[in-house]
């Protein structure tokens, strides 16, 4: 139960810049005091004691404002930041590395039996608000902008917003995109800039973890844009067929 100590603390310190101390982060950070909880309300659902696990998760949940099942598995160095209003479901999965904000959830429709609950990849990075809801799958190095709602399968290193959430982002370049997961042979327009996605491949730990939730574009912006080229286009079409 004590392996994990030192990770969990070390995750809070080098992703929060307002943590100035291990000992605040034991002693003021909800998140952290959440994971550490769960960690042994899991013990006992995995040895049966589900009772007791559930009290324990009843009394994190009292406590922090954060609600884990005892049934969810947890990898390591998971931060939860400040917290509050995040539900994590019972047969959710969440790999290393992984960062949530408050108010998000990963939780169920309502309609699945069994594994009812996502499955979240490793260096994934849920913002404020999301809800990633039935067994569906967030590969690693994924990014689920704030508000936005999943119900559908994420590959891996996307960007996913809106409501029902859709891939805005693929390997760092905007979707669509014809070049998306090509940039090996280094013709991509975004090979040599801090916007590719495909240089955290390989990269572990906090290595791996990207925080970034400014450069997310605009669904609706884009649409607009294709529309207003699409009429550009006919209106410069139709200028040129009065000429004739």
């Amino acid at each position: 139960m004590f392996k994990t100590l030192k990770s969990d603390l070390q995750a809070v310190i080098k992703r929060d810049p307002a943590a100035k101390s291990i000992w605040e982060v034991m002693l003021c950070y909800p998140g952290f005091r959440a994971v550490r909880i769960h960690r042994r309300a899991n013990w006992f659902y995995r040895h049966k004691m589900h009772l007791l696990a559930r009290i324990t998760s009843e009394w994190c949940r009292f406590t922090t404002g954060i609600d884990i099942h005892p049934g969810a598995t947890i990898g390591k160095r998971l931060f939860i930041d400040h917290g509050v209003g995040v539900v994590i479901g019972e047969t959710a999965i969440i790999g290393d590395d992984v960062t949530i904000f408050q108010g998000a959830t990963l939780g169920g429709t309502g309609k699945d039996t069994g594994k009812r609950h996502p499955t979240i990849g490793d260096h994934v990075t849920i913002s404020a608000g999301a809800k990633v809801l039935g067994p569906v799958t967030v590969g690693s190095h994924a990014k689920i902008g704030a508000g936005a709602v999943v119900l559908k399968d994420v590959p891996a290193f996307s960007t996913v917003v809106g409501v029902p959430g859709h891939v805005v982002r693929l390997y760092g370049c905007k979707v669509p995109c014809e070049r998306v997961g090509m940039c090996d042979d280094g013709k991509c327009e975004c090979i040599d800039t801090e916007k590719c996605v495909k240089r955290q491949e390989g990269l572990s730990g906090e290595e791996g973890v990207d925080l970034d939730q400014v450069d997310l574009p605009d669904p609706v912006e884009q649409q607009l844009e294709q529309l207003k080229q699409r009429m550009d286009a006919l209106e410069a079409a139709l200028r040129e067929k009065s000429k004739d």
